[in-house]
């Protein structure tokens, strides 16, 4: 019996406890931080392709017109840390019309190109030593991370504004943070690109405009709940 009791009396005060939680006022508002920057890098993938009847000539051409590549890479004094191999095939492709095989090799290479401002010349020199593709250029800032960190302060500050202006009617102030979740999405798509760098022509002649520069966007996204005081 007096164990029921104590039961009893544990659920009464349990429950109350939760009512008295769930009475708490509190605002629950969202935020959002943006910080725009022009990229000052860029992520290239290229690919070598080589083709032919016998595989061992595709893959020795396809090895000479690469070594021909990372030379043009290294003359530009890119560190040997910023680029590197990612895929090596040698691969059979059955031509039914002609009903024999012949091979394609492929290497393809990534290269973070941390001075913009040889871009062109490194396009024009991969070009010539051999690239058959250029698979994909992707701008980068080198302070993503500190920019990440500036654009989740605004937008807890942003937060904070917004449930300061919903209380201001209600005579009534904004308390402590009782909670907080970062609602950001992983990829931030950049801006249309608009701004022009003018880089040198190949005889030095003349300037031109050949890379659109513009702006990437970091974007953070938060929910805070707030205490209503």
């Amino acid at each position: 019996m007096k164990k029921a009791i104590f039961m009893l009396a544990l659920m009464f005060s349990t429950l109350g406890h939760a009512q008295e939680l769930k009475q708490i006022p509190m605002i629950s508002v969202s935020g959002e931080g943006k910080v725009e920057v022009a990229p000052d890098q860029a992520s290239i993938s290229i690919s070598i392709e080589s083709k032919g009847t016998k595989s061992s000539e595709v893959k020795k051409d396809n090895d000479i017109k690469t070594a021909a590549v990372l030379k043009t890479i290294t003359k530009l004094n890119i560190a040997r840390e910023d680029f590197q191999t990612e895929r090596v095939s040698l691969n059979p492709n059955y031509d039914y019309e002609k009903k024999k095989y012949n091979y394609i090799a492929t290497q393809t290479i990534r290269i973070l190109l941390k001075d913009l401002a040889k871009y062109d010349e490194l396009m024009e020199g991969l070009i010539d030593a051999g690239t058959n593709r250029i698979d994909n250029v992707e701008f980068k800032s080198s302070k993503l991370k500190q920019l990440q960190s500036e654009a989740r302060k605004l937008a807890v500050q942003d937060a904070k504004a917004k449930a300061m202006d919903f209380v201001s009617v209600l005579g009534q102030k904004v308390g402590k943070a009782i909670s907080i979740s970062d609602n950001s999405q992983n990829y931030n798509p950049p801006r249309p690109m608009y701004a022009m760098a003018n880089m040198k022509s190949a005889d030095a002649s003349a300037q031109r405009e050949t890379l659109a520069v513009g702006e990437m966007e970091i974007i953070v996204n938060v929910s805070v709940g707030f205490i209503l005081e």
